[in-house]
């Protein structure tokens, strides 16, 4: 059984920074595209930021220059930093993984349960 779990999310002032976390667990063969998405009431959700399995990344252009991701493949990680927050940003944070399960042969795509950041004015 794959999972994706988050961590990290909260309440912060505006300006201030947060740091996500997101770790697949379970059998995994292999992991390939891993991103951030997020998502308001309402709202559809959409791509904060994505990084493949050789650290190319994509953003937001709402996020770009303040967010950063990265990832661990060691750890099966990957973690989004987030500096000089807005009210704006203020969204339920989804952790996105295209990957492999163990025993498998073909590609499957993951979510996790989410975690929210509030940032305050």
């Amino acid at each position: 059984q794959v999972q994706l779990v988050e961590s990290g999310g909260g309440l912060v002032q505006a300006g201030g920074s947060l740091r996500l976390s997101c770790v697949a667990s379970g059998s995994i063969f292999s992991i390939n595209v891993m991103g951030w998405y997020r998502q308001t009431p309402g709202k559809q959700r959409d791509l904060v930021a994505g990084i493949s399995s050789g650290n190319s990344t994509n953003y937001a252009d709402s996020v770009k220059g303040r967010f950063t991701i990265s990832r661990d493949n060691a750890k099966n990680t990957v973690y989004l930093q987030m500096n000089s927050l807005k009210p704006e940003d203020t969204a339920v944070y989804y952790c996105n993984a295209f990957l492999r399960p163990e025993g498998t042969y073909y590609v499957r795509n993951y979510w996790g349960q989410g975690t929210q950041v509030t940032v305050s004015s």
